[in-house]
């Protein structure tokens, strides 16, 4: 009997996913393999809402494999050692992967290979797995890779993208490879409140519905912060619950504006991966270097303190941070805001903003957290590095009558109308009695300062 191993990183699903095609189609039973790596830990990517999500990921994929008579086998410790030993164990001569981009990623692809071809096994790499199409799919004429996004997403959109693969109905799996217990959410402490359920068939349900009832509006009412008009899907395409080459097709097929700007933002989520796929060093370096001396988190300790708690005094950036923590999720628009207040408007080092939405955010990827930082901080690809967000003026046009503030910050329920959006110039606003704080900076403060650094004086 021969056997393949497919292994599961950030794409825990069935439907569409071409390395346990090509895995069931090359062998007799396929051992399909999810270890908890011990080097995620190290390198500080693991968060306890991500943990608990990937927890719901894992029996979701568990139940399915099961349902086609087959399980997930988990393992648990480094992830070259841990593929090494279930091979040897499961008589496995292939193991398939889906391609990665961030600098782990690569290092882990290279390791594996090394170590399955001095046992005499072959490492398959499959390209538009995680995103809808591979880096490098699309390049410039004299670069690797895309440096702006229009360019970038002309040449996306004229690309064909790769069928969808159907679910298999039937996964044989060998009685030799040995599975550890699976986690459980209950097992994760930290984890935020109100924080959504992970899955395939959650992903899968959340598709339709957004097809059915969401996807319509999405380019009039993208920005919409009460309204939270996005699909909420980016958890699900972190964590490949769902396929973002599906998704682009099934969207496609729904037709119409709303479509077309949702897609968009597919793309945008490939051009980060592009980006970083050739330049892994940007996620923690300045994808453009602009000189900046920022304050680091030490030098700026109460202000940080201030937007981490959601009690800067600006009641969008505040209601921002909150669901944030409430959540472990934030409105697109809030991550511009909140990202723009304290990499330009506080002068922060973005790495502290960026860090923080990793320990939270259950959708924290590498790629779109650190790029989308570093476009707000004007060091990556924005072509327009200096723009600022003033959080009263995109409050009043996002969040019009104020009900997003007041949910997510209950201390100006009482302030009605567009007037929550600028509390501190309120008459009579009992302080003590609401307990919220005075702006921790004056916008022309922040503002001067910015420009003073950036030497736009």
């Amino acid at each position: 009997m021969t056997v393949s191993i497919v292994l599961f990183t950030s794409d825990l699903r069935l439907h569409d996913h071409p390395p346990l095609r090509a895995a069931l189609d090359g062998a007799d039973a396929v051992v399909p393999l999810f270890v908890r790596d011990e080097g995620v830990a190290d390198a500080g990517f693991t968060a306890p809402n991500r943990m608990a999500f990937l927890a719901d990921c894992l029996a979701d994929l568990d139940a399915g494999l099961r349902d086609r008579g087959g399980r997930l086998v988990l393992r648990s410790g480094d992830v070259v050692s841990e593929v090494a030993a279930v091979a040897a164990e499961a008589g496995a001569d292939d193991v398939h992967v889906a391609a990665g981009v961030s600098a782990y990623a690569q290092r882990r692809e290279e390791r594996l290979r090394s170590a399955l071809e001095a046992d005499g096994r072959a490492l398959h790499v499959h390209d538009a797995v995680i995103t809808a199409l591979a880096p490098g799919a699309v390049t410039p004429a004299a670069s690797d890779h895309f440096a702006v996004f229009t360019p970038y997403h002309r040449q996306w959109e004229r690309h064909p993208l790769r069928d969808a693969v159907a679910a298999p109905r039937v996964v044989r799996v060998p009685d030799a490879a040995a599975s550890g217990p699976l986690p459980s959410r209950s097992e994760v402490s930290g984890v935020s409140e109100g924080l959504a359920r992970g899955g395939e068939q959650e992903a899968r349900k959340r598709l339709t519905a957004w097809l059915r009832g969401g996807i319509g509006a999405y380019e009039d009412r993208h920005d919409d912060l009460p309204g939270d008009a996005t699909s909420r899907l980016s958890p699900h395409l972190h964590f490949g619950t769902l396929s973002p080459v599906e998704l682009v097709h099934r969207a496609r097929g729904a037709g119409g504006p709303g479509a077309e700007a949702f897609v968009r933002q597919v793309a945008w989520r490939d051009f980060h991966h592009q980006v970083l796929a050739v330049r892994p060093d940007a996620s923690g370096s300045d994808y453009r270097t602009r000189h900046d001396r920022w304050r680091s988190e030490d030098e700026a300790k109460d202000d940080v303190e201030a937007w981490k708690e959601g009690r800067t005094g600006y009641p969008v950036v505040d209601a921002a941070m909150r669901q944030l923590r409430h959540e472990g999720w934030m409105h697109n628009r809030g991550r511009l805001l909140t990202a723009s207040f304290l990499a330009k408007t506080l002068y922060v080092d973005w790495r502290v903003g960026a860090r923080h939405f990793l320990d939270l955010l259950v959708d924290g990827d590498v790629a779109n957290n650190q790029l989308n930082w570093q476009w707000m901080a004007g060091t990556g690809t924005d072509s327009r590095p200096n723009r600022v967000l003033n959080p009263v003026t995109q409050a009043r046009r996002y969040d019009p009558d104020g009900s997003y503030v007041r949910r997510w910050v209950p201390e100006l329920a009482g302030i009605a109308g567009s007037a929550v959006h600028e509390p501190w110039k309120l008459q009579g606003l009992d302080r003590a009695a609401c307990d919220y704080p005075e702006p921790i900076v004056e916008l022309s403060e922040g503002l001067a300062r910015f420009k003073q650094a950036r030497g736009l004086d």
